[in-house]
């Protein structure tokens, strides 16, 4: 017996508080192989499905040593050695971030990612790259050198022109440390972890021209390779 004739043949369990709902959501949308899968279809292993994992590693080497520079300070990665080496990690690591995922938006863009009810997965991708472009806005103001001050003073021309100066001060040091290490790594997170479930829930998209026949493919994508 298959596992979903023995899922079938399951007894449904009925939910009457909000915890059981959300429970029973779960367990629908995200059963345990599809959120830690051990297999992946065969077109995951084309270079263009690499790109997004390459961003979500970058992104924990620019946390790992965002951390580390916020707990020394800047009078620490100016001086130290150690402290410019970590400094360096971080930028790079910023770099790379962008670059990935700027390859992995446009090769998800000519693959209309968007297909098979996956439109929120390709909404909250690009959500997390606008917010990651305000996080390193934020993270270049933090260099505390003449540059970040040159930056800073014509962002905030910028934003006084545009009426919401009031509420984001940009030579504001202390203000802008509290958005680049707490407000706008929370947002850019929760976004990615949001995006990353969905891919889990809805699976990877397939390549436009995959085969109606493809046994990889959901009922969803079959439908519309059909098209």
């Amino acid at each position: 017996m298959s596992i979903r004739e023995e899922r079938k043949t399951e007894p449904v369990e009925e939910y009457y508080t909000w915890t059981g709902k959300a429970r029973g959501w779960l367990l629908k949308h995200l059963p345990a192989d599809k959120l830690l899968p051990q297999d992946q279809p065969s077109y995951v292993a084309s270079w263009i499905y690499v790109f997004g994992m390459g961003a979500i590693v970058s992104l924990v080497f620019i946390v790992v040593s965002g951390v580390v520079l916020s707990l020394n300070g800047p009078a620490w990665y100016h001086v130290s050695d150690f402290g410019h080496f970590v400094n360096s990690v971080h930028l790079w690591s910023v770099e790379l971030f962008f670059m990935t995922m700027v390859v992995h938006l446009w090769g998800k863009y000519w693959m209309a990612a968007w297909r098979g009810g996956r439109t929120l997965t390709w909404i909250t991708g690009m959500g997390a790259f606008l917010v990651s472009i305000v996080a390193a806005f934020t993270g270049y103001l933090l260099q505390t050198n003449f540059d970040s001050q040159w930056i800073a003073f014509e962002g905030k021309d910028a934003l006084n022109a545009s009426g919401i100066g009031a509420w984001f001060n940009v030579a504001n040091l202390g203000q802008i440390f509290g958005f680049h290490i707490v407000l706008l790594p929370l947002a850019v997170g929760a976004v990615v972890a949001l995006h990353v479930i969905l891919v889990r829930m809805h699976g990877v998209v397939p390549p436009i021209d995959a085969a109606e026949t493809d046994a990889q493919l959901s009922g969803t994508d079959r439908t519309e390779a059909t098209r």
